[in-house]
């Protein structure tokens, strides 16, 4: 018995009753790992776990072989701060690109989201997040500097594209980074028409941010 106690691990208490669910440790630990995944809560993490279970070996070895790989041979480009496996990314080393024109979004997926549009030609310059006052965030917090570096080696950039949501934090930061650029003589626009306000890029369909690329406002 004392055995068995040491073997299983408490989750979580049964919705209102006293009883307490007990799992053996390797699953308790599994439904842990899977809560920590954004906007997986205790009972969808449980599921996913027990999923997990029911699979063949050869899918969960596959499945963890694809987890480890995305880990160890990704990393952002050095130029523009998107996710690939070789460096500079192949956006960056498109010759075909519009290499006047750089759209600045917030993370990785704003550029698969843009991708799937098929209707924007330039580049992208990636932050990894926004200015937030709230969280703590400042501008040394996110990848702005590099930016900066980047326009002064590049003459040939016309126009910035400022892609970042239509949020306080987006709004905040896309002035910010306005106020940055517009000095050195460079083209500043926002995407507009087409997002609305609390938008994430993300989620909006491929008319919708083909509207707001052609309908975008000088800054």
């Amino acid at each position: 018995m004392m055995l068995l106690n040491k073997s299983l691990v408490n989750i979580r208490k049964v919705w209102g009753c006293k009883k307490v669910i007990q799992y053996p440790e390797p699953l308790a630990k599994l439904i842990e790992s899977y809560t920590k995944l954004p906007g997986i809560g205790q009972k969808t993490a449980t599921r996913l776990a027990f999923y997990t279970l029911s699979m063949q070996e050869d899918d969960v070895t596959n499945f963890a072989k694809s987890l480890l790989s995305a880990k160890r041979d990704l990393h952002n480009c050095s130029i523009c701060g998107n996710i690939t496996e070789d460096d500079p990314c192949p956006i960056c080393r498109d010759k075909t690109r519009d290499h006047s024109q750089i759209l600045v979004v917030e993370q990785l997926q704003d550029v698969m989201a843009m991708e799937r549009m098929h209707e924007y030609h330039g580049l992208y310059h990636v932050l990894h997040g926004v200015i937030s006052p709230v969280a703590g965030t400042g501008p040394e917090d996110i990848n702005i500097t590099s930016l900066l570096k980047r326009l002064k080696k590049d003459n040939e950039v016309k126009e910035i594209i400022i892609a970042t949501n239509a949020s306080s934090d987006g709004e905040l930061t896309a002035g910010y980074l306005a106020k940055l650029i517009k000095p050195a003589g460079i083209k500043v626009t926002r995407l507009a028409h087409g997002l609305s306000v609390g938008a994430d890029i993300d989620y909006a369909d491929e008319m919708t941010l083909f509207k707001a690329v052609q309908g975008r406002t000088e800054m």
